[in-house]
């Protein structure tokens, strides 16, 4: 088997230490091949910077994605040029730097991973139809006799369950992130697929999308836009664990990943 291991939306400084204090035990225990993360909301929660994408590779990640919030931090704009660990949405605009595809080889098979945005919720950013390049995407894949696998960053359980059925038998994972919120229907289709709607987060459990709760209440209530600050408590990795067969190369397991992990909240400076 191929095992790979797709991890929700890191979330910040709790989100990092997480993965510095069981990713490692993680991918032991499941005999991890490859790990992918969202990590647009690595720094601070909203975007990732340069030297936090560089840091990445030391907590075990191979492979980054990032979605609307990925040039929050604008020297991510000039990095991602030269960061081929990450990839953007591959259906942004052209002009948007960086790549949106990666084609890698794992236990002498090889793959093309991609990363797509949804257009419900996101007409801002004017990204392409994401089912489009997809079909674009699957035609490249066939081409260089690559499997096809999907991130798919979108709004609507909707979008991503229809990209699902788009994409069924075409590709052997099609895996769903931005709510950060795990959901409970990881499965395989009878055509190889593996799928979720959501892979969660990387951060803290007991909070608003990992951040404090009482301060996201206050912005709600009092419409005021108050800067979110990280939560740290119940610490949780995370995700989808999607096993390829090595014959067939397609999907025949995925399990719901969802440990509890140690975090501490570091003493305030100054």
């Amino acid at each position: 088997m191929i095992n790979l291991l797709f991890l929700g939306e890191i979330v910040g400084r709790a989100g990092i230490q997480a993965l510095k204090n069981g990713l490692g035990d993680l991918k032991k225990h499941y005999q991890v091949d490859y790990t992918m993360i969202n990590a647009e909301g690595m720094t601070n929660g909203y975007g990732i910077g340069k030297m936090h994408s560089l840091q990445l590779g030391k907590l075990g990640i191979d492979l980054s994605f990032g979605g609307e919030k990925l040039f929050y931090k604008i020297d991510m704009v000039e990095h991602i040029k030269k960061a081929g660990y990450m990839l953007r949405p591959y259906n942004m605009p052209p002009d948007c730097p960086g790549r949106g595809y990666k084609i890698v080889t794992i236990k002498d098979r090889k793959f093309l991973i991609a990363n797509l945005i949804g257009n419900s919720d996101f007409s801002r950013l004017n990204a392409q139809n994401a089912f489009l390049a997809a079909e674009s995407l699957r035609k490249k894949a066939e081409e260089e006799n690559a499997t096809f696998i999907v991130y798919f960053h979108a709004s609507t359980t909707a979008e991503k369950n229809t990209m699902l059925y788009f994409l069924d038998g075409k590709a052997a994972a099609v895996v769903g992130t931005h709510t950060k919120v795990l959901t409970a229907d990881a499965r395989v289709t009878a055509n190889g697929t593996a799928y979720i709607t959501d892979t969660g987060r990387v951060g803290s459990l007991m909070s608003v999308s990992g951040f404090d709760p009482e301060n996201e209440i206050k912005k709600i209530k009092g419409a005021i836009p108050l800067r979110s600050k990280e939560a740290w408590l119940d610490g949780r990795i995370e995700g989808l664990l999607v096993s390829i067969d090595e014959e067939s190369m397609k999907a025949v397991n995925a399990i719901m990943i969802d440990e509890r992990i140690e975090i501490e909240k570091p003493e305030d400076k100054g």
